[in-house]
C-alpha cells in the first residue's frame, strides 16, 4: 500500500479494515438500507454472503451481502445478476453503505 500514500481509501468504521480505494468509486448516489451509498468496482477484505434473489428500488436482482473480513459487519451487498437488461451494468459491483465505512488517507 505504499504507492498509494496521500490517496483516499475506505475502511470499515467498525475495525478499520480497508475496503475500497478511492479510484474504484464509480458512483455516490446509491440507496441502501440505512440511507447513502456508494457503488464500487472492486472492494477487497470483504467475504460474500449466500446468493439470494431481491427486489430493489431499480429492480429484481441476484445479490449477495457484502460483510467486512476482519469483523463480520454486513457492509452492503454486490450485484450477481439483474433480471433487467437496462440495470445489467451493476453486475459484479459493490454498493458499500456510507454509514458503514470511513474515508482515510494512507
Amino acid at each position: 500500500m505504499d504507492d498509494l500514500d496521500g490517496h483516499p481509501l475506505y475502511s470499515c468504521n467498525r475495525c478499520r479494515n480497508p475496503i475500497a480505494l478511492r479510484f474504484n468509486l464509480l458512483s455516490k448516489d446509491f440507496k441502501a438500507r440505512s440511507g447513502q451509498a456508494y457503488m464500487f468496482s472492486e472492494a477487497m477484505n470483504v467475504v460474500l454472503g449466500g446468493k439470494r434473489e431481491q427486489q430493489l428500488i431499480t429492480g429484481r436482482y441476484v445479490v449477495a451481502d457484502v460483510s467486512c473480513s476482519k469483523c463480520g459487519e454486513v457492509l452492503g451487498w454486490k450485484y450477481l445478476k439483474s433480471l433487467d437488461d437496462s440495470q445489467r451494468y451493476k453486475i459484479g459491483r459493490f454498493i458499500i453503505e456510507k454509514a458503514k465505512v470511513l474515508k482515510e488517507y494512507s
